[in-house]
């Protein structure tokens, strides 16, 4: 007969003997909790999933970038740069897509909704069916016309008294002869675009009918340091031109030490006065390394420490620096403006450019040329990557690129502008807009009056807020700073000076805004 025993089910055999039952008893009990722990699974997963989507839902009201190659009407995406340039691969560009990619911008090609185009060359002619027909949130870092700037020989051809003076091969030959007859002292090189070969060469060993080159004064007397010649490479930005902003990055230049002492002076001996690839950095000369390495100033620092050493002004150096640029710009701004008539909006664009001087003995400036794409790679000399990443990452914070706002890139770019600056804040003059420019827009003061505000300049006033909030370590060369407060509250249309008087209007109602705002918030000035 049957019984249980210690909890087991057991049975005797015809002999006698106790046996166990095989019952699947215990395995009906573990399929059950393996049951249990499957329905359990599948309600978490149920319950996630449920979480998922009202998590989606939520997102599909707010509108978020999108990640490159993703896809879906809620799929979120970052905004997208398109680098060109001829052998990338190189890395020449490398820190320039390193400060990209640290505010949250991915590689791109010409089929992406890019947002930003970054060419290392000259893109509208080239890339012109991609840049014919831009969007407003697609900004490139050129602007049409740019090389009435840095075209080496329409620069140098440019009549001014910081510029050494320069003649056309072979247009400009019977003007050199003659003038060369009262200047027999002088020394000349030739240059042609590429800055390639440049060389102190006699009169007769010139070639004045080599089309594609120019022939300049070399600045023969020039400012050195533990008897090396030097560059100061200076990065500026145009923002807008029309009306016209110009920046400077003035947290720090550039410096280029050539590889060989000045004297004894051998014009054959190119090394002594030609900065090549070979240069000598600021840490290698003995006078700078201390402040630059020991003390961990910056280049423009360290500089300026060196000067004042010697009993001298370096700010009349850099107060000199900012005029020339600034005469530059107001040179070529019709051109600029012209150039950019073919495309929808200027506002499109934007672009950094190196401006190179030399100093002579009484440290006078002399701008040699104004570079497109300037060097950025570090490849040569590792201790340049602070100085090429904190160019580019004020760059683009300057013109709204390296923002904390995240936007939808098909919504208009004037609703990003309107969310980060009201109308309130770009309100100025109270006690003029408030008196006879309530009842009138005509006079030039009154048209920065909320009551008398354009659209076009509307958005031109709050981009340039913008621009001044995300300046960073850059500082305006036009519309040109106000020293302080008490000159602003002085100043009116009656005694600006002629330069005022002179420039285009849109200039004039950007300059008068600025003052307005230094007025009343004195960052503004400068």
């Amino acid at each position: 007969m049957d019984y249980i025993t210690m909890g087991h089910n057991v049975d005797f055999d015809q002999h006698g003997r106790r046996h166990r039952l095989r019952t699947p008893k215990l395995i009906y009990v573990i399929i059950a909790i393996l049951a249990i722990g499957v329905i359990l699974t599948l309600l978490n997963i149920y319950e996630l999933h449920k979480m998922k989507e009202d998590h989606s839902m939520h997102h599909s009201w707010v509108s978020e970038p999108e990640v490159e190659g993703r896809t879906g009407k809620n799929a979120k995406k970052m905004p997208v740069v398109w680098v060109t340039g001829k052998k990338k691969e190189s890395g020449y560009l490398k820190h320039v897509y390193n400060v990209f990619n640290r505010i949250g911008y991915v590689t791109g090609d010409e089929n992406s909704d890019w947002e930003v185009l970054w060419a290392h060359d000259y893109p509208f002619v080239s890339l012109s069916k991609h840049l014919s027909d831009l969007k407003p949130h697609q900004k490139v870092n050129h602007f049409p016309g740019s090389g009435y700037i840095t075209n080496k020989a329409s620069l140098a051809a440019t009549k001014m008294d910081f510029i050494p003076t320069a003649f056309k091969m072979p247009t400009d030959k019977e003007n050199f002869t003659q003038y060369v007859k009262k200047h027999v002292d002088t020394m000349w090189v030739q240059k042609s675009n590429n800055h390639r070969g440049i060389e102190i060469k006699s009169v007769k060993d010139l070639n004045l009918n080599l089309e594609g080159t120019f022939i300049q004064e070399y600045v023969a007397k020039p400012y050195l340091i533990d008897g090396r010649k030097f560059d100061i490479g200076v990065y500026t930005i145009l923002t807008s031109i029309n009306p016209l902003r110009v920046y400077t990055v003035d947290g720090d230049v550039l410096f280029r030490f050539c590889a060989k002492n000045y004297y004894p002076f051998d014009s054959k001996d190119r090394a002594k006065y030609v900065v090549g690839d070979d240069y000598t950095p600021m840490w290698q000369i003995p006078s700078l390394k201390k402040a630059f390495t020991d003390m961990d100033f910056s280049f423009k620092e360290t500089f300026n420490h060196h000067v004042r050493e010697t009993g001298k002004d370096p700010e009349k150096i850099w107060s000199d620096i900012k005029s020339a640029i600034l005469t530059v710009y107001k040179d070529k701004e019709s051109k600029l403006i012209d150039a950019a008539r073919k495309y929808k909006s200027s506002r499109n664009f934007f672009e950094m450019v190196r401006f190179d001087f030399v100093l002579d003995e009484d440290l006078k400036i002399y701008l040699m040329e104004a570079n497109m794409s300037p060097n950025l790679s570090s490849s040569h000399f590792k201790e340049n990557k602070l100085l090429y990443e904190h160019v580019v990452f004020n760059l683009l914070g300057l013109v709204g690129l390296a923002r904390s706002v995240t936007s939808n890139r098909y919504e208009s770019a004037v609703d990003v502008i309107n969310m980060q600056v009201s109308d309130k804040d770009i309100s100025v003059f109270p006690e003029i807009c408030s008196g006879s420019c309530s009842q009138s827009c005509f006079k030039i003061q009154c048209k920065i009056c909320h009551k008398c505000l354009t659209v076009g300049l509307k958005q031109s006033l709050k981009t340039a807020y913008v621009e001044h909030v995300n300046r960073g370590s850059c500082r305006r060369v036009f519309p040109p700073p106000i020293m302080n407060q008490r000159q602003a509250l002085k100043w009116t249309i009656e005694k600006a000076d002629q330069t005022f008087h002179n420039t285009h209007q849109n200039n004039r109602i950007m300059q008068i805004w600025f003052i307005g705002k230094c007025r009343l918030d004195a960052s503004f000035c400068i």
